[in-house]
C-alpha cells in the first residue's frame, strides 16, 4: 500500500526482509570472543496457527533489544523455535480428522511466515521443533541421565479417569468434574507414573533466587511461595489402630495446646478410615483436589483418637479440607488457641481451645489475651505446659524436640516431585520398557529416539492401540516386554531448549558443551508472567542438574528476566471468546509491520499492560510517513555550521543518541523512542527556521535512523540507503555521541524560560510579541548561591561574609533572604556564562515560537528595569 509521499510499506518491508535473509544478517557466529557474545531470547511459542498480539509484543521486545545490541557491537544469538508437543494439537487433530503432526507442522509454517513478515531478526538456522525426533531424542537421553543421578522415580499417583472414553484426562480436559468430550463424570484412579525428584533441589532452587538480581521481586516471590520452605518439626501422634502419624508443625512450642489432629482427605489414614466410615467417605468425595487453603474450614470427625506425645492426652482426629497433602506431612496437630485456621475450625466444631503461650510481661496485650475470642499467634512464654512452663517460645522449640520421643527438626517444602507422565499421544515417548522379569528397563542410547508411531484415532490412549509400538523385547534379558505408553509433560521440552539453540545440529549429545558454555546463561529472557512459576522453575531445575553433572558451567539459566504485560482492547485482555481480537496480519497489511512494532514499543514499558487503539496505530503510521518525507526531501546544499542554532542542534543530536542508548539498555524502549521522535521534531523545526547546515542535518537524520532501527527496522533500512549509509543499518555501528556535561540543566533552563515567556505573554494579554529580552543572573548571585549551598547554619551570615556580595547592599540582603528561606530546596545551577550560552543557542526556538526577535544579555550592564529580578536558573524576561 503506497502512501502519497511514495512510501510503499509492503514493498519496502518485503525487500529488506529478503536482503536480511539472503545475507544471513542475524546468523550468530559461535567463534566470536566470549566477552562479545550476548544471548537474547523470547520464550518460544506453542504453534497454534496464528500469531496474536501477545506474541507480537513479546517478540518485538526481544528483537528490538537484539538489534540494539548488534549496533553496539555485540555478537548476538537470537533464535526461535516451537514448543510443539501438547494436548491442544491432539484435540485439534481429533476435531479435524487429521494427525497432530500434520496439524502442528502446518501451524508452524504459517507462524514462521508471520514472524518473518514482522521483520523479526532470528537466526533461523538454529530453529528447533520439539516434536521432531532429532529434538525429543535428547529429551529421552536426558531422562536417562536424570535416572542415572537418582532423580527419576516410578510410583503410584492419582489421575483423572473417564470410564466412557477409557482414558486418562489431563486437568485441562476436565470441565465441571466431567469429561470434556463425552461429559461423563470423571473418576480418580491410582496409576503407576513417572516423577522427577525436583524436591531434591528445593533448597538450592530457593536459595538460588537470591542471586538473580536481574529478576523482578514479584516473580521471585511467586517462586518462593511455590517452593514454600517451612522450618519446623515433625511430631508423632499415635492414632488408635494406625500407629504413629507424623504431624508437621512450625510451632512445636504449642504442642501442649493441641486439642485435635487434622488429616488431609488424601492422607493414607483418611483413606483407610473412609473404607469403613461412610460419613468420612462422603466428605472426601466432596473435596476439591485442587483446593486452596483459604475459605470456610470444613471437616468430619473420624471417631478415632490420637495421643499427644507431650502430655499423653487423647484428642479427636478429623479429616479436614484445609489440610493439604502437599504441605508438610498432610497431617497437623491443631492448636486452636494459637492458630487462626485451627481456631475457626474448633469454634465451628465445638473443640476445646486451650492457651499454652502467653505474652511476655511488659509486652502490649500481656493481660488482655482471650483465646476464646481470637487466637494468640505471637511467640511468648509457655503456660499450662508442664515442666516447660516459663520457657520462651524460642527456647521451648529446641527443648521440646529433645523431650518428645520421635520428634525431629524438619525443613519442609510445599514443592512436590514433578509428575511428568501424560497418558496421551502427542508428546515424547518415555524411553522405558516393562519386563515381567526385569521390571522397568531403560531403552539403550543407541536405540534412541523411541519414535512415535502414526496417530490412531481412538477413545483411549492412541499408543496403547499400536501393537507394533507396544510389543518389544527387554534390552536386558531379551524376553517379551511392553513399551511404556506414557509420554512426557511438555514442560520437559521447554526446560532445556535454550541449550539446544547453541548447537542445534550437534549429534553426539543434547548440546555441544563448550559452545553452550560460551553462550550461557541467557543474558536477556522475555516472556509472559503466566510462565513465572512452572516453566522457569523447571528450567532452573534442569540447569542445576546439568551443572552438577558437569555439562554446563552455570547453575542458573537466565540472567535478566522481563515478563511482558498484556495487550488490551478497551481495557480487557484480547481473546477470541470475547470477540475483541485485533489481527496482526490486518495491521501489517494496512499499516505495515514497522507501524505495529513502533506503536507497541512506544505505548508502555514492556512489563506493563497497554491498550491497543486504532488512533495510536494511525498516529505512529503518520510519524513514519512524515519521517520518510523528511529524509527523501532532504536537500544537502545548506551551509551554516558555526551558528548558535547549529550548535544547539548538534548537542540535541548527541544527547538524544545517548539517551536512546540508555533507555534501550534499560528496557525503557518507550522513552528511547520518545526521545528519537522529539529529535525528528527538532530537525523539522531547524529546517523551517533557518537554512539548515547540510552536515548537521545529515548527521541528525542518520542518528534518527540508527536510533529507530531496532524498533522500526524496515523503514530504517530504506532511509539509511536513501542517506547513502554504508552497508545495512542492521549491521551498522551505534552513533558515537556523548551529551555535553550539564546538558540536562541547560535543557531545563531553556524549557523553563520558554514557559515563563508564554506565561508572561498570556497574563499580560499580549497578542503580538515583537521582542523578547532574556536577562541572565549576574555573577555575584551565582557566587551567593554557591556559598548558600555550602553553608551549614547561618546562610545569611555566610553570604554576607563575602565582600563582593556584601557590597551589593540591599540587593544582596534581599537575595540572601531568599536563599535563607529556600535553603533546603536549593540546587546547583549553571554559571552565568553557561546560562547565557545555552539560551543564545536556543534563541531560534523562541524566535520561531513567538515570531519575535530575541536577545540574551547579562544583568551586568543591562538597562532593563527587570535586571535585578534575574537569579541563577531563573532569568528575568522583558517582552515588548
Amino acid at each position: 500500500m503506497s502512501d502519497s509521499n511514495g512510501y510503499d510499506h509492503g514493498e519496502v518491508e518485503q525487500r529488506w526482509q529478503n536482503v536480511w535473509r539472503d545475507e544471513g544478517v542475524f546468523n550468530a557466529d559461535d567463534s566470536a570472543p566470549s566477552g562479545d557474545k550476548r544471548y537474547v531470547l523470547g520464550m518460544f511459542p506453542y504453534p497454534s496457527g496464528k500469531l496474536h498480539m501477545g506474541h507480537v509484543r513479546n517478540y518485538t521486545v526481544t528483537d528490538a533489544y537484539a538489534r540494539f545490541k548488534r549496533l553496539q557491537g555485540d555478537e548476538v544469538l537470537h533464535p526461535m523455535g516451537w514448543d510443539s508437543f501438547g494436548l491442544p494439537a491432539e484435540n485439534a487433530a481429533l476435531e479435524r480428522d487429521t494427525s497432530p503432526r500434520d496439524w502442528t507442522l502446518d501451524c508452524i509454517e504459517t507462524m514462521r511466515d508471520q514472524m518473518e513478515a514482522m521483520g523479526f531478526g532470528y537466526d533461523w538456522e538454529r530453529e528447533v521443533t520439539t516434536c521432531e525426533p532429532d529434538y525429543y531424542r535428547w529429551n529421552q537421553w536426558l531422562f536417562k541421565r536424570f535416572a542415572d543421578e537418582g532423580l527419576v522415580e516410578y510410583k503410584e499417583g492419582e489421575v483423572n479417569w473417564c470410564p466412557d472414553c477409557e482414558t486418562v484426562l489431563a486437568n485441562e480436559q476436565v470441565e465441571e468434574d466431567a469429561c470434556w468430550r463425552c461429559e461423563t463424570p470423571v473418576e480418580e484412579r491410582a496409576l503407576d507414573q513417572w516423577y522427577l525428584s525436583i524436591t531434591d533441589y528445593a533448597g538450592e532452587l530457593l536459595d538460588g533466587l537470591e542471586t538473580l538480581d536481574g529478576w523482578s521481586e514479584s516473580v521471585k516471590e511467586m517462586q518462593r511461595n511455590w517452593i514454600g520452605r517451612q522450618e519446623g518439626a515433625t511430631v508423632p501422634f499415635d492414632v488408635e489402630g494406625h500407629g504413629d502419624v507424623d504431624c508437621f508443625t512450625t510451632r512445636i512450642d504449642t504442642v501442649y495446646g493441641a486439642t485435635f489432629v487434622a488429616l488431609a482427605p488424601e492422607h493414607p489414614v483418611a483413606e483407610e478410615v473412609a473404607r469403613d466410615n461412610e460419613e468420612v467417605a462422603d466428605f472426601i468425595e466432596t473435596v476439591d483436589p485442587d483446593r486452596e487453603p483459604g475459605g470456610k474450614k470444613r471437616g468430619v470427625d473420624t471417631d478415632l483418637k490420637a495421643t499427644n506425645p507431650a502430655n499423653g492426652e487423647e484428642v479427636p482426629v478429623y479429616v479436614a479440607d484445609f489440610v493439604l497433602t502437599d504441605v508438610g506431612t498432610g497431617a497437623i496437630m491443631a492448636v486452636p488457641a494459637h492458630d487462626e485456621r485451627d481456631h475457626d475450625f474448633a469454634r465451628e466444631h465445638g473443640i476445646p481451645i486451650r492457651q499454652v503461650v502467653a505474652p511476655r510481661e511488659g509486652e502490649e496485650g500481656a493481660t488482655e489475651v482471650d483465646v476464646d475470642e481470637e487466637a494468640f499467634t505471637d511467640d511468648g512464654v509457655l503456660v499450662s505446659s508442664g515442666d516447660h512452663d516459663g520457657l520462651t517460645s524460642e527456647g521451648a522449640r529446641e527443648a521440646l524436640v529433645e523431650y518428645i520421643d520421635g520428634a525431629d527438626e524438619t525443613v519442609d517444602y510445599r514443592l512436590r516431585d514433578w509428575l511428568i507422565s501424560r497418558q496421551r499421544y502427542w508428546g515424547t515417548p518415555i524411553p522405558v520398557v516393562h519386563c515381567d522379569d526385569c521390571g522397568p528397563v531403560s531403552v539403550p542410547d543407541d536405540q534412541l529416539p523411541v519414535e512415535l508411531p502414526e496417530f490412531v484415532q481412538t477413545s483411549g490412549n492412541p499408543l496403547d492401540e499400536v501393537d507394533g509400538f507396544v510389543e518389544t523385547t527387554c534390552p536386558e534379558c531379551g524376553g517379551d516386554a511392553r513399551r511404556e505408553t506414557d509420554t512426557m509433560d511438555t514442560f520437559f521440552d521447554s526446560s532445556w531448549y535454550f541449550l539446544r539453540y547453541t548447537s542445534p545440529d550437534y549429534d553426539d549429545a543434547p548440546f555441544d558443551e563448550p559452545t553452550a558454555n560460551d553462550w550461557m546463561p541467557v543474558d536477556q529472557y522475555v516472556g509472559g508472567i503466566e510462565h513465572a512459576i512452572m516453566h522457569l522453575l523447571y528450567a532452573r531445575f534442569f540447569t542445576r542438574v546439568l551443572n552438577d553433572a558437569g555439562m554446563v558451567d552455570e547453575a542458573e539459566p537466565f540472567d535478566e528476566l522481563v515478563t511482558q504485560g498484556m495487550v488490551l482492547l478497551d481495557g480487557e485482555k484480547m481473546s477470541k471468546s470475547k470477540g475483541n481480537v485485533v489481527s496482526p496480519q490486518r495491521i501489517v497489511e494496512e499499516y505495515g509491520a514497522d507501524t505495529a512494532r513502533l506503536f507497541m514499543m512506544s505505548a508502555a514499558l514492556p512489563e506493563k499492560d497497554f491498550d491497543w487503539t486504532e488512533s495510536g496505530v494511525e498516529s505512529n503510521h503518520g510519524f513514519l510517513r512524515r519521517l520518510h518525507g523528511i529524509v527523501t526531501g532532504f536537500d544537502a546544499e545548506g551551509e551554516g555550521g558555526n551558528r548558535p542554532v547549529d550548535e544547539y542542534v548538534r548537542r540535541e543530536i548527541d544527547a538524544t543518541v545517548e539517551r536512546a542508548a540508555e533507555e534501550y539498555d534499560g528496557f525503557r524502549f518507550n522513552f528511547g523512542v520518545r526521545a528519537t521522535k522529539d529529535l525528528v521534531s527538532t530537525l523539522e523545526a531547524y529546517a523551517e527556521a533557518v537554512e539548515a547546515d547540510a552536515g548537521v542535518m545529515e548527521r541528525g537524520l542518520r542518528a534518527v535512523v540508527v536510533s529507530l532501527s531496532p524498533v522500526a527496522p524496515h523503514i530504517a533500512e530504506e532511509l539509511w540507503d536513501e542517506l547513502g549509509g554504508e552497508g545495512l543499518v542492521a549491521e551498522a555501528d551505534w552513533v558515537d555521541a556523548q551529551a555535553p556535561e550539564g546538558y540536562g540543566k541547560e535543557q531545563r533552563l531553556v524549557e523553563d524560560t520558554r514557559e515563563d515567556v508564554r506565561e508572561i505573554r498570556d497574563v499580560a494579554d499580549i497578542d503580538d510579541v515583537e521582542e523578547v529580552r532574556v536577562i541572565v543572573s549576574p555573577g555575584w548571585k551565582h557566587r551567593a548561591l554557591e556559598v548558600a549551598l555550602e553553608a551549614e547554619g547561618d546562610v545569611m551570615g555566610e553570604i554576607m561574609s563575602h565582600d563582593e556580595i556584601r557590597e551589593k547592599g540591599d540587593e544582596a540582603a534581599k537575595y540572601g533572604g531568599f536563599l535563607q528561606k529556600n535553603h533546603r530546596s536549593l540546587e546547583a545551577e549553571l554559571g552565568a556564562g553557561r546560562e547565557k550560552e545555552a539560551l543564545e543557542r536556543a534563541a531560534w526556538l523562541f524566535e520561531k515560537e513567538f515570531d519575535a526577535s530575541v536577545t540574551v544579555e547579562r544583568a551586568e550592564g543591562s538597562d532593563s528595569d527587570r535586571a535585578d529580578k534575574a537569579r541563577p536558573g531563573k532569568p528575568a524576561i522583558e517582552i515588548s
